[in-house]
């Protein structure tokens, strides 16, 4: 179990290093990540490179037993980049360019970013490929972040010559994108550009392709650099930190290519339910490779410096999320950063070691959960997750494109609603894409899933057809993977495992934003709920109506639909549930699909989860809890039938 935390001794004299490592020491400190915005220290201008004092700080942790993941140092270019070569700079759709003086100032496709990105990595690689210190390698930091697209000249020229390979053709471009409206064919591929800043509304397939490319720019950055760390000859590990459900990186195309999944989180203190979400992030993470233990790479000690208002967590709660890690499938917790800043634009931001010093409660839980994680020695991996909710960024890029029945569908929510839901039944889940549904899974949730691939479609059919449940809708299966209509209408995959049709979305108004209805009512065996976004008008073509729409223009109507004719059970809903409504609908497609919580009894303000045979309970509650758990608990060995938890307290007990 990794310890430890960013560690930038560049910002300190160098007579604070060894203090560093005895206070690293004693807080119980395993691992620090080096040199992620170290650019212009090591690299002062070009051609020239000073790793002398790189070297003694590595050397200087190695010998205090403190293990290194040496970063790559590429995530902010130093100025005499953009002195000497300002055309590495980004530009953005209406046609600014970004300039320096922040970070990540960019342009992931341009060849000179990328030749001097190169340079300083065949210098870091072979000068530490093989120093015994160094246990993992940290490609680059967020990789897209405050950059979520780039719309230079330099991307112009990448976004054509992309194309060109996907397509090999202009044709088949036209055809996959529709070009014949609007007057939009092209006749060369030198004719393409970006979707720029435009009098209105872009075409649909050159959005979605654009999506594309972005994520495909900055898995390319990374593979380069992966491949000159192998060819240099090292063998640990590579990764990059992802950062939970992050729309502009297809994570699930790039999760094969790190061999350790890694993550910064960063729960909002203010939330009470933000536990919920950050939930969601972990369970993203393990599922993105569930046979490798994930690392929490970044998150905050306390209060942080860029949201509106950064509240402290409360005493406690770092330690709770934290273990909260843990429980579901984390090895390694890390924070940014080691030592507070005392300059630069996150001063402000909490770290391991705060500016106040040793006597704070900051470095008192610091230790604390040190030692507790010492303590706790290996895990088993897995988890035996019997629900997918599927996730797929492709269909994320693609359904919040301009231009649909409703404009203000927030797919990222709608997903954690319904996480949420089965969070607080304690039910264990995978988050997949459609392709990666297996038989592990007896219930397949796949809420608005707009764009659906061929191999999607065949997985989620193969799911039903072998016997497991199936719950989608609404706006759910409306365009091949080119964001085009299907021919035969809507539903044209999953219809004969739904046994209904569509037609019509019926979309609402915003509730107080102008006439028409807001919100469609409907009731069932699970009670009454509220429908928002949209209200379909839903065909029965075999399948029984379990609830109807009680209110408005699809009073009556059905609104959510059975059909059990394909082996197993296709659930249609025809309308996005509030919270209450996702809460109560999952709790009878849960009770129908036969699948129980980890555990049975525990409030639904504790986190619950299981990693092999370890149950992990955290209450994040503001009263104490007692949770029925039956087993040894890991931190004292004494055997158990229930735990007691305060606030903010956690139990691993292993059955």
């Amino acid at each position: 179990m990794h310890y430890g935390g960013d560690y930038n001794p560049e910002q300190w004299p160098e007579e604070i290093w060894p203090e560093d490592v005895a206070r690293m020491r004693e807080a119980g400190v395993t691992m620090v990540s080096l040199g992620i915005f170290s650019w212009s220290r090591i690299q002062p201008a070009e051609g020239q490179f000073d790793f002398d004092w790189l070297d003694r700080v590595i050397d200087l942790l190695h010998e205090g037993g403190i293990a290194v993941d040496l970063a790559t140092a590429t995530a902010s270019p130093p100025p005499w980049v953009h002195e000497r070569y300002p055309e590495v700079l980004p530009v953005t759709a209406d046609g600014v360019t970004l300039g320096p003086g922040s970070r990540q100032h960019y342009a992931p496709s341009s060849p000179v970013y990328r030749r001097l990105a190169s340079e300083l990595v065949t210098a870091i690689a072979h000068r530490y490929a093989q120093h015994p210190g160094v246990v993992m390698w940290h490609i680059n930091n967020e990789y897209g972040c405050h950059l979520h697209a780039d719309y230079s000249d330099t991307a112009r020229d990448a976004f054509r010559a992309w194309l060109e390979k996907r397509y090999g053709d202009v044709e088949t471009l036209n055809d996959a994108w529709g070009t014949a409206f609007w007057s939009q064919r092209y006749t060369s591929f030198s004719q393409v550009l970006p979707p720029r800043a435009a009098p209105y509304s872009h075409n649909p397939g050159q959005l979605l392709d654009f999506h594309r490319f972005t994520s495909d720019m900055l898995l390319e950055c990374y593979l380069m650099e992966k491949e000159i760390i192998r060819a240099a000859g090292a063998t640990q590990p590579v990764t990059t930190n992802f950062m939970g459900p992050f729309k502009p990186a297809n994570y699930a195309q790039w999760a094969p290519h790190l061999d350790v999944i890694t993550d910064d989180c960063y729960p909002d203190p203010n939330d009470p339910e933000s536990f919920r979400d950050a939930a969601f992030q972990r369970d993203l993470m393990r599922s993105l490779k569930p046979d490798v233990p994930w690392m929490l790479m970044e998150q905050a000690t306390n209060a942080l410096n860029w949201r509106p208002s950064n509240a402290p967590k409360a005493p406690g709660q770092m330690e709770a999320l934290s273990i909260q890690c843990v429980g579901r499938g984390a090895d390694g917790i890390l924070f940014f950063q080691w030592r507070q800043s005392r300059a630069g634009a996150e001063k402000f931001h909490s770290a391991m070691l705060p500016h106040a010093g040793t006597d704070t409660r900051t470095w008192r839980e610091v230790t604390r959960l040190g030692a507790t994680l010492a303590a706790l020695g290996s895990l088993p991996v897995g988890t035996d997750a019997r629900v997918a909710l599927v996730m797929d960024w492709e269909n994320w890029w693609a359904i919040e494109s301009p231009d649909h029945p409703s404009n203000r569908l927030d797919h990222l929510a709608v997903l954690q609603r319904w996480y949420r839901a089965l969070h607080r039944r304690h039910v264990a889940v995978d988050i997949v894409t459609p392709e990666q549904v297996d038989e592990r899974h007896s219930l397949v949730i796949a809420p608005t899933l707009y764009l659906l691939r061929p191999e999607g479609a065949d997985a989620l059919v193969a799911h039903v057809r072998r016997g497991g449940h199936l719950l989608t809708g609404p706006f759910t299966d409306v365009v091949d993977e080119r964001d085009r209509f299907l021919d035969g209408g809507f539903l044209t995959r999953l219809g004969p495992v739904l046994g209904v049709g569509i037609e019509d979305f019926g979309a609402l108004a915003v509730a107080g934003g102008g006439p028409g209805e807001a919100v469609a009512p409907l009731t069932g065996p699970f009670g009454e709920a509220i429908g928002t976004v949209l209200a379909e008008e839903v065909i029965l073509r075999g399948a029984d109506a379990v609830a109807t729409f009680s209110e408005g223009r699809r009073a009556g109507g059905p609104a959510l639909t059975r059909f059990s004719g394909e082996g197993g059970t296709g659930w249609y809903l025809a309308t996005v549930p509030d919270e209450a409504g996702c809460d109560a609908i999952a709790g009878h497609v849960l009770e129908a699909a036969g699948v129980r919580a980890v555990i049975d009894g525990a409030p639904d303000t504790v986190d619950v989860s299981r990693r092999g045979n370890v149950v992990t309970v955290v209450n994040f509650g503001s009263e104490p809890a007692s949770v029925p758990l039956a087993g040894t608990d890991l931190a004292t060995g004494e055997q158990v039938e229930h735990v007691d938890l305060e606030p903010y307290g956690y139990a691993l007990v292993a059955q």
